[in-house]
């Protein structure tokens, strides 16, 4: 990451009420329950991280196993992960404006198609919200003609990355 006082460690338990004040800030218009952001962690911890400045939280993304080319609903629970899984989910990734601009989103996307990878999974989707899409595009991701599923909002773009860097 370009700024060492950032980095990217596990979510944790403990960080779950801050993790959520930044979904607040961050995702005002796609609000979840908590008990999402908890039941990820509880059932990927691999795939949930912090960013870290000092103690403070500045943002979290995470990510788990899904089925190919979809996402799940927008506050759901899920009960399990599906086995086989045929993609990687990056279901929600939030940073508040003073992390933005230091590296850390493009660190974040880095590790989760890194954790894709080390689960052999052909590919890493997500919805792009907002004006999110051009981020996720230079990363690689391009859109899937499909819609996303409810709650996602208005110009919402279902988005996939193959393994090797495009679909």
């Amino acid at each position: 990451m370009s700024d060492p006082s950032l980095r990217w460690r596990p979510l944790r338990e403990p960080d779950l009420t801050a993790a959520s004040a930044v979904a607040a800030l961050v995702h005002p218009d796609y609000p979840e329950d908590d008990a999402v952001m908890a039941e990820r962690l509880h059932l990927c911890p691999e795939g949930c991280f912090a960013l870290a400045a000092g103690d403070a939280l500045l943002g979290y993304a995470v990510g788990h196993p899904w089925q190919a080319r979809t996402v799940p609903a927008l506050d759901t629970l899920l009960g399990a992960l599906p086995d086989p899984a045929g993609a990687w989910c990056i279901h929600d990734v939030a940073l508040l404006p003073e992390a933005r601009g230091r590296g850390a989103a493009a660190e974040i996307v880095g590790l989760m198609l890194r954790e894709a990878a080390r689960r052999s999974l052909p590919e890493t989707v997500l919805v792009a919200v907002g004006d999110a899409a051009g981020f996720w595009h230079r990363h690689g991701f391009r859109p899937i003609p499909a819609p996303p599923p409810p709650g996602y909002g208005t110009g919402a773009t279902l988005m996939v990355r193959g393994l090797a860097a495009g679909a």
